[in-house]
């Protein structure tokens, strides 16, 4: 797949000198079919390489310490072919520092009963060696992924195509640079946090520019390079008759043009893969950034409002997981409740800026007043969503240690609102409304979201380890009282961590 052209997954293989050498041959032809026929599957997202046997601390130290330096390894899955005593496994655990994946497999499906001796089962001791290294790893509290099925199955593809890639977006976080337009609005305190801990958990940095940095560029974009992007627009996008060329607002859409190619130059110059805006800090500016926010989020650039960076980096995180897979992924904000029995949902919106990827329909551009802040008159994009199954995600601050809240939803279709002209969603939270939002609301969740159809709570799952972070699943089986318990259990637990270290 091309958008992770250039990873790599490294394939460490676990055994020992004991058996003999020839055991080690046989024990390398295996590891390299095992390889050769995950990548020749389809399934995965990134190649895997293999890196050989490792047979000694040695090996197995010199093996991460490489994969530490290359740029190119987003990652390790390890396998024990046979018993490899994991004393030999301790150091080069200990400084390796990217995600891993342990896949608890073997080489045959079967047992083959007919001819099984001794030999064999020296050779074959996956059963045995992966207990040996699962306990060092959990000994040294290394967060890792576990998979447990034969190589060939799809279902195990589909487990380590998840971890990829998470593991690529963990890989993208480590130099995401996140540029503020302005601070967090209003003393908003869910949308702010601590950006020193967030660097040294995430990799995020987050930089503050005025947007008087930013106007020069906009004010730099050619009337050529405006007349070229508005001809885009008019091939993705209807036009409403007062927007389209000729119309009597169609100015603000060339406003909007100059300031998507002058943000993008900026984000670009500063090497920042993510973003937030404020309405209230528009000086220099014909309108709030909300038409060029959706489109830059389309290319892939997170997005946070009223200076939401953390939500900006997740979004950008989300995206990078979800390249090449169907759905698509966006800001969003929850609204108006509205209150319908069992049917009851959330409409999702914000001022302007969602991903017109996740539309239903063709998006129209349209130019209305935005009376809030100093925003004035704006284009955007006007669209409803798809309808499907989706997660909402948010990490919140909790002082002692980030959390991250993840809320399957089922997102509706939406009645017309011809007097609310923004995109916007429709969902329930699962298990239901009651349930959903009120386990939210006691976790600290935020009034943000990064939302993907492409995506699943096992991505997340992976991230928050990853991350060595928590994290909270609201799902259908979810109830207020398990929900409150499991929030009193973490509580203590991370109150205890702290207390001994």
């Amino acid at each position: 797949m091309k958008q992770f052209q250039d990873l790599e997954v490294w394939f460490f293989t676990g055994a020992q000198l004991l058996y003999g050498g020839d055991a080690v041959v046989k024990v390398d032809a295996h590891s390299n079919e095992m390889v050769k026929g995950l990548n020749a599957s389809g399934n995965l997202p990134v190649k895997v390489v293999y890196k050989g046997t490792v047979n000694s601390s040695a090996e197995v130290s010199d093996a991460f310490r490489a994969a530490n330096a290359d740029t190119a390894c987003i990652g390790v899955i390890a396998w024990m072919h046979t018993f490899s005593p994991a004393k030999m496994w301790i150091h080069g655990l200990m400084d390796y520092k990217k995600p891993l994946l342990h896949l608890h497999t073997q080489f045959d499906a079967q047992i083959p009963w007919d001819s099984i001796d001794m030999d064999y089962m020296n050779l074959n001791q996956s059963a045995h060696g992966d207990r040996e290294f699962g306990h060092i790893v959990s000994r040294l509290r290394k967060n890792r992924k576990v998979v447990v099925g034969h190589w060939k199955d799809a279902n195990v593809h589909s487990k380590i195509a998840v971890w990829m890639r998470v593991a690529a977006a963990w890989a993208d976080a480590q130099t995401m640079r996140i540029i503020r337009f302005g601070d967090n609005m209003n003393n908003v305190a869910v949308t702010d946090g601590d950006k020193v801990e967030a660097e040294i958990r995430f990799g995020y940095h987050v930089d503050n520019a005025p947007i008087a940095k930013l106007v020069p560029y906009v004010n730099a974009v050619t009337d050529a390079e405006i007349d070229a992007l508005v001809a885009t627009y008019e091939e993705l996008y209807d036009f409403a008759p007062d927007a389209a060329k000729g119309g009597a607002n169609h100015r603000f859409v060339r406003d909007a043009a100059a300031q998507e190619i002058g943000l993008k130059r900026f984000l670009e110059d500063k090497g920042a893969k993510a973003f937030t805006t404020s309405f209230d800090e528009l000086e220099g500016m014909n309108q709030l950034m909300g038409f060029a926010s959706q489109r830059l989020m389309s290319e892939g650039y997170g997005f946070g409002a009223e200076g939401d960076w953390k939500t900006a980096a997740l979004c950008r995180s989300m995206y990078v997981m979800g390249q090449g897979l169907a759905g698509g992924s966006s800001f969003l904000e929850d609204y108006v409740l509205n209150f319908d029995g069992q049917n009851s949902s959330i409409l999702q919106s914000h001022m302007l800026e969602i991903n017109p990827d996740i539309a239903v329909d063709k998006p129209r551009v349209e130019v209305h007043y935005l009376g809030i802040g100093d925003s004035g008159t704006c284009a955007r994009l006007v669209f409803k969503t798809c309808e499907g199954q989706g997660i909402a995600c948010t990490v919140v601050d909790m002082g002692n240690r980030f959390r991250m809240i993840v809320n399957e939803v089922e997102v509706i279709k939406s009645n017309p609102t011809p007097k609310l002209p923004v995109a916007s969603a429709l969902w329930i939270p699962k298990p239901n409304l009651e349930v959903g939002v009120g386990s939210w609301i006691l976790a600290g969740g935020t009034h943000h979201s990064s939302f993907s159809f492409a995506l699943t709570a096992e991505y997340m799952e992976d991230f928050a380890d990853i991350a060595d972070i928590e994290m909270l699943l609201i799902d259908e089986q979810t109830t207020l009282r398990s929900f409150k318990q499991e929030l009193r259990n973490n509580e203590m637990y991370y109150l205890l961590n702290k207390a001994l270290r």
